[in-house]
Order: C-alpha cells, then structure tokens, then sequence
C-alpha cells in the first residue's frame, strides 16, 4: 500500500513521538529508582559519646556505619574539679546525662541535629562520688550510684528539657561502694555492683522507687565490677576482678532474686583480672574484657535453659583489651568497643554472628585525646 507525502511525514511522526516519549518513560523511571535509592539509603555514619574524666569534659564520636571505625568530633568546654565518668544518652536522643564523680553533680547536655552537646541548666546535685548511670527503657527516671555515700540516687527527667527532679525516698541505700548500676530491657529489676564486699545488690522498680529483692545482696566474687544480662532476663552475669571468674545467676522472672547456674563461677584459661563485659546483641556470646598487663579477651556462649556458660573456640583470645573500662557493643551489632586504661583510645573489634573470634577494626585503637570513663553510642 502506498501513502501520499503527506501521510507519511504524519505517519513518520508520529512514531518518532511514539518513541520519544517511550524513550522520556525509561529515563523518569530511570531517575525515580535512583532518586528513591538516594533518599532512602543510610547515612555514613552515627554518634557516639565519650566522658573525658581528666579533662573535664565528654567528646563526641562518629562511628562509621561500615568499617566501626571512630572518628573524634568537638568535646564540651573543660570544667574543672569535676571528673565526668558515668554516661547515659536519653531513649529520643534529645539529651545526655554525666555523672560529675569529683563535683558530686550531674551535668545535663542538649544533644543538636549533628550531635553536639551543649550544657543545659546548672549541674543538678547528686550523692558523694556518682558514678554508674542507668535510665529506665522509657528515659521517665535516671539512676546514680554514689560510690562514696553508698547509695542510689533516682531523678525523674523532664520529656521536654530534660531537667532532672530527685524523687521522694532518694537516695536508696546501696551496700557499700555501689558502682556499676543495669536496669533490665523490661525496667522490672535493678542489679548493683558492690566490689569491695564482692555482692550484688538488687531491687525491683516501679514509679521511680527501688525496694530491695528478697535475700539481697547476693554473693558474686571478689571485685565484683560489671554485670551484663541476656535480652530474656533469664540470666545475669557479674565479672568478678579480683577473684578472676565470671559469676552466673538465674533470674526469678516474679521477684527479680538471684541464683547461682550450674558450674558457677566460670573462669578463662588465661589472663586474668576480667572488669569489663557485655553479651552481643545476638545473645550469642558474652564478651569479656581484662585488665593490666595481662590483656586478652574471653568470650563465651551460653546454654538458653540452664544458663551455663562455656568457653568460645579459640577463647581467650590474645588481643589488647584495652584495660577494660568499658565493653560496650554496637547495638546494630558486629562491632564493640573497649576503653583503654593505659592509653588516650578506644579498641574496636569486628565479630560475625557465626564465630566468635574478634579481629581488629583497621585504624584501631582509635586516640580520643585523653582517658576515656564511659561510653554509650546512639543508635
């Protein structure tokens, strides 16, 4: 069939419209898929919090999504005579709390978009000697321990500015030299470190008040410095420094009392003094940090029913632990951190869900100026 001129330039053109806007189709596509990816993909990097305690101040961190790496940021303006060591970043972000342990006060911090701090209000006073903080999983009350008063301080916060108000009946007795301080995931139970008599206080809470667990305190070991729980709260454990072992309990899921697993008190085959610990947060393997010049790194898995713990392959693992001042994981998990007493660093490692064996972050240890206290990272 044939077509006049005319027809066919018509013709002609209209299949290089059709053509052209089939081509424009693909390209929108093409730049809609790229756009969602964009908009949606995750930033490099999340904030971290370090105390400064010889300087005063507390330093913000940038942790590299991928790699664990840390990168130092801006740290608030010195204060001398304060010793900032205890560290807790409210559940929105908002706010950071620091207990002042040489000042005896709390400094609240206003967390910006970027992660900067800025102090907000004057410290607020608390017990002698703060040390180990702890907020309740729905950030409404802070808890302090107050090492040298031998008691607990709690605070409501302000959801708004996050001011702290000590409530009625604080503080609570403590036993002596209470120091670290874990509320459990559900807020129920309190558990405190006492490591001059080796024990274990614990309390249930409920509207800011603690109230002794029946039979509290409960022995662990000597030094008794850390203690970590599984995400079930079937099961603490306590790093006992002194006494070298790892001290396992059963948790009663009513009253929040204490009871020795089978094969209680666990220890390592080789270094000694474990301070530091924290179970991953695959509630596969229990990390452990030691002390002093016997640097190593224990790790252990658990048994879901009793609560017993055994050695990881290959555990302890021969690598710097830093001093173990802190053991702290990254709550997106394969990556934790460990403060260095000997050193102005962090260490990081990166583990696998699947083996246990650390191995260093490239870069690590990471120099954040001076000693580090405490850790928390935002997430």
């Amino acid at each position: 069939m044939s077509f006049p001129g005319s027809a066919r330039v018509a013709l002609r053109n209209r299949v290089c419209l059709r053509w052209t806007a089939a081509a424009l189709t693909v390209v929108l596509a093409g730049l809609s898929i790229s756009c969602g990816s964009s908009s949606s993909s995750p930033s490099a990097s999340h904030n971290a919090y370090v105390t400064l305690p010889e300087e005063g101040s507390v330093r913000l961190l940038h942790v590299n999504n991928s790699t664990g790496a840390l990168t130092a940021g801006l740290q608030t303006p010195a204060v001398a005579g304060t010793t900032p060591t205890g560290l807790a970043l409210h559940p929105s972000k908002k706010f950071l709390f620091a207990a002042n342990s040489a000042a005896n006060t709390i400094s609240v911090f206003d967390v910006a978009g970027d992660g900067t701090l800025t102090p907000s209000g004057t410290p607020t006073p608390a017990g002698v000697g703060p040390r180990g903080m702890a907020l309740d999983p729905l950030g409404q009350y802070l808890l302090v321990t107050n090492t040298v008063s031998n008691n607990i301080s709690v605070f409501s916060v302000a959801s708004g500015t996050g001011a702290l108000t000590e409530v009625v009946g604080s503080p609570f007795p403590g036993n002596n030299g209470p120091t670290e301080i874990l509320i459990t995931p559900s807020g129920k139970f309190v558990y405190v470190t006492n490591p001059s008599i080796g024990f274990i206080t614990a309390f249930t809470f409920a509207g800011g008040v603690l109230s002794p667990v029946p039979g509290s305190p409960f022995a662990s070991g000597r030094g008794v410095s850390a203690v970590a729980v599984e995400s079930g709260e079937h099961f603490l454990y306590a790093a006992n420094t002194i006494a070298n072992t790892i001290s396992g309990f059963a948790i009663d899921s009513t009253t929040g009392a204490l009871t020795a697993v089978p094969g209680s008190p666990f220890s390592s085959a080789a270094g000694t003094g474990p301070s530091a610990m924290s179970m991953d947060t695959a509630n596969k393997f229990l990390y452990v940090a030691t002390q002093g010049s016997a640097d190593s790194i224990w790790a252990f898995t658990w048994n879901t029913t009793t609560g017993t713990l055994t050695a990881a392959s290959n555990s302890p693992f021969n690598l710097l632990s830093g001093g173990g001042l802190f053991l702290l994981m990254e709550p997106n998990g394969g990556f934790f951190y460990i403060g260095n007493q000997s050193g102005s660093n962090i260490v990081a490692y990166q583990y696998s869900s699947g083996n246990a064996a650390p191995t260093a972050v490239t870069g690590s240890p990471f120099s954040i100026g001076s000693a580090p206290g405490k850790m928390v990272i935002a997430h």
